[in-house]
């Protein structure tokens, strides 16, 4: 090396190493993690593939989401984020802006509510995985598909002037009535006539042939006579649980049914280290929602019994009243209304 070089050598390392740390990129902005948004894309994928099939208009719900994790909420697909959040860049994974702010909800949150200050967009508020009751992928998907269709119910024009109208919320704004209701969970005799009405229901669904009708025609009397010894609010309000939450379950079961023989999982979606197929998930979810009809006692599960009794009358409607889900949005709140 001539002399010239030598003086000079140390230098140009110098500015070298002081370039390339001005060049190098600060990690301050935090990222949703690859697992998240492989997941997310596949609940967008498939609420855009199967919907419609299911309920017709379906796609032009909002499918806003907030997705909590430990440190930071990531807010996707909102079309007003409040001024709290900040901008972190377009995804073309979930075809979205993403923006993110410091965590506010739990990390177990799994809800559908307008959560972004200064919006009434309803918006599905979700953890990760691991940290919400489901724990992993395929469930997850479609838990927030059930939590889409809460979206969909949401959004049906004149949805929260008419639930108001039902006058089962005794000034509470917040919506908490809905979970906290003091429904007679505890009196013998309605938990008697839940149980056996419960069972009936299971017998009908589960009767083919000329024992369908003889089967349906005792669940149905079974039904009126649940409703006959609970006083008019207590109706409205079950009946309103049984049509918002049963029919999200059944959802989900109708879902992962036609996902299991029509949808092509992604790659990315199917190397997961938790995947699972959606033909199980599918088979899963209905041996679940039999179960828990057939088994569960109303003092002990409470307001978690509408979800399978719900569920179960709407596969019910589907074999003798196939027409039913046409009427679903225009006579809103009492699947009792269908038959």
């Amino acid at each position: 090396m001539s002399p010239l070089l030598k003086r000079i050598a140390p230098l140009v390392i110098a500015i070298l190493f002081s370039s390339a740390a001005i060049a190098a990129p600060t990690q301050t902005q935090p990222q949703i993690p690859q697992i998240d948004r492989t997941r997310l894309a596949e609940a967008f994928r498939l609420a855009d593939q199967f919907g419609d099939r299911i309920w017709p208009g379906w796609k032009k719900a909002p499918f806003a989401v907030l997705l909590v994790t430990p440190e930071t909420e990531f807010l996707i697909r909102h079309p007003k984020p409040s001024a709290d959040f900040a901008k972190l860049g377009y995804d073309s994974l979930l075809k979205s802006d993403v923006y993110y702010r410091k965590r506010n909800f739990d990390t177990g949150f799994l809800a559908t509510f307008p959560a972004v200050p200064g919006s009434a967009d309803s918006t599905i508020v979700v953890g990760q995985a691991v940290n919400t009751w489901v724990k992993t992928s395929t469930p997850w998907v479609i838990t927030v598909l059930h939590e889409h269709f809460h979206q969909l119910q949401d959004s049906q024009p004149n949805f929260y002037p008419d639930v108001n109208a039902l006058g089962l919320a005794k000034g509470d704004q917040s919506g908490m009535w809905m979970l906290n209701y003091p429904f007679p969970y505890d009196q013998p005799e309605v938990q008697k006539q839940f149980e056996a009405t419960s069972k009936l229901l299971s017998a009908a669904l589960k009767a083919d042939g000329n024992v369908q009708a003889t089967s349906v025609r005792a669940y149905l009397d079974a039904r009126r006579q649940f409703q006959t010894i609970l006083a008019p609010d207590d109706y409205k309000y079950i009946s309103f649980e049984f049509w918002k939450e049963g029919i999200a379950r059944y959802t989900e079961y109708q879902l992962a049914r036609l996902a299991a023989t029509s949808f092509r999982p992604s790659k990315n979606f199917q190397a997961l280290p938790d995947y699972r197929s959606f033909a199980d998930l599918a088979q899963s979810t209905y041996e679940r929602t039999m179960k828990q009809l057939e088994n569960q006692k109303l003092g002990e599960s409470k307001r978690e019994v509408v979800y399978s009794y719900g569920a179960a009358e709407a596969l019910l409607l589907d074999k003798v009243r196939p027409g039913w889900r046409k009427r679903y949005f225009a006579e809103k709140f009492d699947l009792g209304r269908y038959w």
